[in-house]
C-alpha cells in the first residue's frame, strides 16, 4: 500500500496528517498577495494572518437534535435583539475550546440538558474567517429549562414538531435543520433495518483534534481515467507528495479560495469540477495565544476524464486501487455520504 493510500484511509477513518508545513502549502497567503499584486491587485490581508478565535476569526456552533418523537430541541432568545424569538441552540466558541466541547456547552447554557455529541451534520463558511461548526448528539441528563430558569443564555428550551410554529430569529437555521431531519430519519431506520440501504449516510465524523497554525484547505481531486476505467488522485509534488493544500484567504469565501487554486494547478480553463463535501474536519486549539487554525479535507469530483485534464501546476495523477476506488465512488454517488460544506454569500 503506498504512502498516499495510507494518507487517504486516514482521512476516511477520521485520522488527521499531520503539521502542514510551509513546503505542504501549495498556495500560501504570502503566495497569493504576490500574485494580486502582479495582477494589479492590492491584497486586501496581511501574508501573516493567524486565526485566533475572538480576535481575527469566529467559530460558531449549532446543534440539531431530535428526540423520539420528531421533536426538534429549540431555544427562545434572551438577548435584547432578538428577545422571544426562537432558534437552535447555539453560540461562540470561546479559547481553549475543541468544536465539540463548544458546542456541549453551548446546548447545556441554553437548554439545560447534558449531550455527547456523535457527528458533524454540516460546515458553513461565510467569506473566510467566520465558520459555523453544524453538530448532532445524544441527550445524557440534564432538565429541559423553563421560564422560571431564564437567563441571559434563553429563557426557556423546548421540544417542537415544526420550527416554523414559533417566530424564528432568523431563516437560516431551516436548511441545517432539514438536514438533521433527514440524518435522524436515517438513524432510526437505520435502527428498524439493519440491512437497509435505501440511503447511504456518512459515519459518524466528529472533528479530528489536531493543532493547525493557519486555516487550510487540502482537496482530494478525483478524476476517472477512460483508458482503465479505473479512480485516480490529484497529487502535489511540492517538496514531497501530499495532497494539494491551499490557504484559507481570511477576505474570500471558500469557492473563490478554491477556484483560484484551480486556476494555479490546471490553467483558466478549469475543467468542469464538483465539491462533492468534507471527509473530515482538523482543528484542536493548544491553549495558546498562537493560532486556532483548522484544515478542512474537501472531496472534489471531476467530470471530464483524466485524459482531458491538462495540468501546469506541479501535480499529477495516481491511480487508486481497487478497494479505495471503490470506497470513493461509493461515497460520490451519494451526497449524503459526505460532510456538506455550505458557502453563505
Amino acid at each position: 500500500m503506498s504512502s498516499i493510500e495510507e494518507k487517504v484511509r486516514c482521512i476516511l477513518n477520521g485520522s488527521d496528517l499531520g503539521d502542514i508545513t510551509q513546503e505542504l502549502c501549495d498556495f500560501s497567503l504570502k503566495e497569493q498577495n504576490a500574485t494580486a499584486e502582479a495582477q494589479g491587485v492590492q491584497p486586501s490581508t496581511a501574508s501573516d494572518f493567524v486565526p485566533k478565535v475572538g480576535q481575527t476569526i469566529n467559530y460558531i456552533v449549532a446543534c440539531v437534535l431530535f428526540n423520539e418523537h420528531d421533536e426538534l430541541l429549540m431555544i427562545e432568545e434572551a438577548k435584547p435583539s432578538c428577545a422571544g424569538k426562537w432558534y437552535l441552540p447555539a453560540g461562540r466558541m470561546e479559547k481553549g475550546e475543541s468544536i465539540t466541547e463548544a458546542a456541549a456547552r453551548e446546548l447545556f447554557e441554553e437548554t439545560g440538558l447534558n449531550a455527547e455529541m456523535t457527528t458533524l451534520l454540516a460546515v458553513e463558511s461565510a467569506g473566510g474567517s467566520w465558520f459555523r461548526f453544524v453538530l448532532t448528539g445524544r441527550i445524557t441528563g440534564g432538565r429541559l429549562k423553563t421560564p422560571s430558569e431564564a437567563d441571559a443564555e434563553s429563557i426557556q428550551a423546548l421540544w417542537l414538531r415544526d420550527p416554523k410554529e414559533v417566530p424564528l430569529r432568523a431563516n437560516d437555521i431551516l436548511n441545517i435543520i432539514d438536514i438533521g431531519r433527514a440524518h435522524h430519519q436515517h438513524e432510526k431506520q437505520t435502527k428498524a433495518d439493519k440491512q437497509s440501504q435505501l440511503q447511504q449516510w456518512h459515519a459518524n465524523i466528529l472533528p479530528t483534534r489536531y493543532p493547525h497554525k493557519h486555516n487550510y484547505l487540502r482537496v482530494l481531486a478525483v478524476a476517472r481515467k477512460r483508458a482503465t476505467n479505473s479512480m485516480n488522485i490529484l497529487i502535489s509534488e511540492k517538496n514531497a507528495h501530499h495532497f494539494p493544500t491551499v490557504e484559507m484567504h481570511p477576505n474570500r469565501s471558500l469557492h473563490s479560495t478554491l477556484r483560484k487554486f484551480m486556476i494555479e494547478i490546471f490553467g483558466a480553463e478549469l475543467p468542469q469540477h464538483r465539491p462533492h463535501g468534507l471527509l473530515s474536519v482538523e482543528h484542536a486549539t493548544t491553549g495558546e495565544a498562537d493560532s486556532d487554525g483548522l484544515c478542512l479535507n474537501l472531496l472534489v469530483a471531476f467530470r471530464p476524464p483524466l485524459e482531458e485534464i491538462s495540468l501546469i501546476g506541479k501535480c499529477i495523477w495516481q491511480e487508486l486501487s481497487a478497494p479505495l476506488d471503490e470506497t470513493l465512488a461509493r461515497i460520490l454517488s451519494s451526497k449524503h455520504a459526505s460532510i456538506p460544506l455550505n458557502v453563505i454569500r
